[in-house]
């Protein structure tokens, strides 16, 4: 471990003291802001990045928020270029990849947090408005996540022979509706219809 002495700035040896506070006590010892730096030490060679972290987070509001977000909006940041932000983004599509494999081996109506949380991930800062479905089966366990539709910035056609064509081909039961809004990226809506 490298140590501090009383001269030393205060982050000399902080990327290391990271890694061994992860390593002793996991995710949960740490903050937001604390998980977020670690991450951002993986991308982000030779830089302090605990501003970074924290002005990314006040930005987007969430950590699942910093994970979604676009590579551009993330190359808005100082220091985050093109290669840092496409390395984020890999980060970001496994922990989306790993959200979606432990969602579908779960009940996905057991809190309608986890969803509205499940679908910020997947969409809240897309640029495009989507209609996306979730299919479930009788045991409101989840079938398959589409995007149905895309549209524009402000508009996205919907089909419901298409949605119910689909519905059928996979067996479900039961679906949920889910619309973005570009101009308004933390407002999802939702629908929940049961098959009969």
């Amino acid at each position: 471990m490298m140590s501090r002495t009383d001269g030393d700035p205060h982050y000399v040896g902080h990327r290391q003291r990271l890694r061994e506070r992860f390593a002793r006590n996991g995710a949960d010892g740490m903050e937001d802001y604390e998980l977020l730096e670690l991450l951002l030490t993986m991308v982000v060679p030779r830089r302090d990045v605990k501003k970074l972290a924290k002005d990314m987070l006040a930005t987007f509001g969430s950590f699942a928020d910093v994970l979604a977000a676009p590579q551009q909006r993330l190359m808005e940041f100082d220091g985050i270029g093109e290669i840092v932000a496409v390395n984020f983004r890999v980060i970001a599509a496994a922990a989306s990849r790993a959200l979606k494999s432990r969602i579908a081996k779960k009940p996905v109506l057991s809190s309608w947090t986890q969803v509205i949380e499940y679908c910020r991930a997947a969409m809240a800062f897309d640029e495009i408005e989507q209609f996306r479905i979730l299919f479930l089966d009788k045991g409101n366990k989840l079938i398959a996540d589409e995007v149905q539709q895309t549209g524009t910035v402000d508009h996205t056609p919907v089909y419901p022979r298409e949605v119910v064509k689909r519905a059928l081909e996979v067996s479900a039961t039961a679906i949920i509706l889910v619309h973005n809004h570009p101009t308004w990226p933390f407002l999802i809506t939702m629908d929940h219809a049961q098959a009969s």
